[in-house]
């Protein structure tokens, strides 16, 4: 299986993950919540995977472009987890949001070498 399909699975489960681990703990509105952070997470992650793989046998300044953008996405995605948290704290418990973005971001962060090669 090629390396994109399979970040996308991986997210894909770790969103379930993460949403049915905030169900069981916190209830519905919780695992909700849980699933919203992680599908952000999950979206960035694969934006910035999907735009640094063609360049990995790039030259050193088209490759560090690249890896930059990347992490300006993950960037913009921890500000709509903000405005998320802040527009949305009446209906989606903030530190289950938070909890299934950092989840999902973190295990997607020391995976993603698996995904570059």
């Amino acid at each position: 299986m090629n390396a994109v399909p399979r970040l996308v699975l991986a997210a894909a489960v770790l969103e379930l993950f993460c949403g049915v681990f905030g169900y069981v703990l916190g209830g519905p509105t919780a695992g909700l919540a849980a699933l919203v952070g992680a599908s952000v997470a999950s979206g960035a992650q694969i934006a910035a995977v999907v735009l640094l793989r063609p360049a990995m046998q790039a030259t050193t300044p088209q490759f560090q472009q690249r890896w930059v953008l990347g992490m300006a996405i993950r960037f913009g995605s921890f500000l709509v987890l903000a405005v998320l948290l802040v527009t949305l704290q009446q209906v989606l418990p903030p530190l289950w949001t938070a909890a299934g973005y950092l989840g999902t971001m973190l295990v997607l962060l020391f995976a993603e070498t698996r995904f570059l090669a």
